[in-house]
């Protein structure tokens, strides 16, 4: 095996050109390609993966401008610009330069021109998905309560429609959960949700769902020890700019998250170029900007190489720029201020080279040239040397429908993740408790309704109680007023007996008066004879 991978023939020494070879054991020390449009960078990258991936190393890349599948293909001596690519070929003395093709696997997030790419939510974690709906501080709080109460709770979020439900929730429930972990209002929960809809109208929604991606899909090798190209389809992805660089920002950090620590290997374990880098740091917060640093900072150590390509050197943060070893500098224009700076920032990153002035061969430099420094055996910078790059053996240019239908066709990828999973998650969970306790509430509602005509018909008929005593009391009085009247035979005895006691009466009052006052025995006698006639006289009349 090859120690290293040919860029290219640099300036003419004593000896001869001084080849420039980038060696693989510091591949993943990272590197950058950089040049104004038009000046060869995507041929160079094209170069540099081809070769990665017949050393058996996989590649990632962004095809951005649609035309980078043809590297799945052989190229062609009837191609276009053919016959430049083999004189270049011969100038630089590549005597066994041959066209071939390179095994590929088809990548695309809205699934069309390629296997589908998702992940869940929860894998994005709230820190990208922040920076995907460009949420300010207090928003992005609120949403990582939300992800926090998702995880305790046991909710999974998996896709788009599980973050709006578990939103929806934190609306409902913004009081207890403020309480709890910290002020969350229903202003920011809208906020987020607002901005959500619009991720989804960008296409987002295509992004997050299941079968998610196995990152180890992307580190395959074919049965002829090559590394797959893995070919992300980016051309309809770049009209999403914010989802184009968290997109590949995630593939990043599930990378350094899912493989482990191999130290400097002999060879990377997969090659990242990050086409149209300058995406991933515009308008990027200071703590997104960390992160980034710190990602490119650590995962040299999981052998995996960042390339970034971009049209200005510029476009990088000086932490990351600082974290690339290996670099490849095409043409810029100084025609700008911004331009003159910075031509002068990338000549500044160059070891010095007595022989070369940097700032005005950036300027001269020919398509299918650039100044290259690559990190040598000791991991130091080579001197930078104004080379011309190898041309590539594959296409140069796009796949038809086609061919490239057939190329999907025999990927070890076909048919993992094609049809989408919709099992149980945050969003049918929600939904089901919220429709127990709409009927537990309906519940309690006929309850309360049913205890309240019973508490009314209580009442009535406790009222007709009431009433039917009254009126049995009132007949009871009657009746008895009624059986307390005497009868007729009563009312004789009665009046007999009144008559009688009065007329007894006198008869006493005189006796006792004659009794008193003097008067005859004999007549005394006629007087009690008379009182009991009487009483009988008056008995049976």
């Amino acid at each position: 095996m090859s120690d290293g991978i040919f860029i290219g023939l640099g300036a003419p020494d004593k000896d001869g050109g001084i080849p420039q070879t980038l060696n693989l054991r510091r591949a993943n020390r990272h590197g950058l390609i950089a040049g104004a449009t038009g000046t060869g960078k995507t041929v160079t990258l094209q170069g540099i993966a081809e070769s990665f991936s017949a050393l058996g190393v996989p590649v990632f890349l962004a095809d951005v401008k649609g035309d980078l599948s043809g590297i799945s293909m052989a190229g062609s001596p009837t191609a276009k610009n053919a016959d430049k690519l083999v004189a270049r070929a011969q100038e630089i003395g590549l005597d066994n330069y041959s066209y071939a093709d390179n095994p590929a696997i088809f990548w695309d997030l809205y699934g069309q021109q390629g296997h589908p790419v998702r992940t869940t939510v929860s894998e994005m974690g709230p820190l990208l998905l922040s920076r995907l709906m460009g949420l300010n501080e207090t928003q992005e709080g609120v949403l990582s309560i939300a992800f926090k109460y998702a995880d305790e709770q046991g909710l999974l979020l998996l896709d788009l429609g599980d973050l709006q439900a578990m939103l929806a929730y934190c609306a409902e429930n913004a009081d207890s959960l403020s309480a709890q972990y910290g002020n969350v209002t229903k202003a920011s929960v809208g906020a987020i949700q607002r901005q959500l809809l619009q991720l989804e109208s960008q296409g987002g929604d295509h992004f997050f769902g299941e079968p998610a991606l196995d990152i180890h899909d992307m580190l395959k090798v074919d049965e002829k020890g090559r590394g797959y190209v893995n070919i992300l389809a980016a051309d309809r992805l770049m009209q999403s700019p914010k989802l184009y660089a968290t997109f590949l920002l995630w593939l990043l950090s599930e990378l350094f998250e899912t493989l482990p620590e191999v130290g400097d290997p002999d060879k990377p374990v997969l090659v990242f170029f990050f086409d149209e880098a300058h995406l991933l740091f515009d308008d990027a917060p200071k703590a997104l900007t960390d992160k980034i640093e710190q990602v490119v900072r650590l995962i040299r150590s999981k052998g995996v190489g960042v390339y970034f390509v971009t049209q200005n050197p510029i476009d990088i943060p000086e932490d990351v720029a600082g974290q690339l070893g290996n670099r490849v500098q095409h043409a810029l224009r100084a025609f700008t201020p911004r331009d003159q700076k910075a031509i002068k920032a990338a000549a500044e990153t160059f070891r010095i080279n007595p022989d070369l002035n940097v700032e005005t061969a950036i300027t001269e430099l020919k398509v299918g040239e650039a100044l290259v420094s690559l990190l040598q055996e000791d991991g130091s910078p080579g001197i930078v040397q104004r080379t011309l790059i190898a041309p590539p053996r594959s296409r140069l240019g796009p796949l038809d429908a086609k061919e490239r239908a057939i190329i999907q066709s025999i990927s070890p990828c076909a048919g993992k993740y094609d049809a989408t999973v919709d099992r149980e998650s945050a969003e049918e969970i929600l939904a089901a408790r919220g429709q127990a306790a709409a009927a537990a509430a309906q519940a309690a509602k006929a309850q309360a309704e049913a205890d309240k005509a019973a508490a009314a018909q209580a009442k009535v008929e406790a009222k007709q109680r009431e009433a039917q005593l009254k009126e049995q009391a009132r007949q009871e009085a009657a009746a008895a007023r009624e059986a307390a009247k005497p009868s007729g035979f009563d009312k004789a005895i009665q009046s007999a007996t009144r008559s009688a006691a009065s007329s007894v009466g006198r008869q006493v009052a005189n006796e006792l008066g004659r009794a008193v006052f003097g008067g005859s025995s004999r007549r005394s006698g006629g007087i009690a004879g008379q009182l009991v006639r009487g009483i009988l006289g008056s008995l049976f009349k």
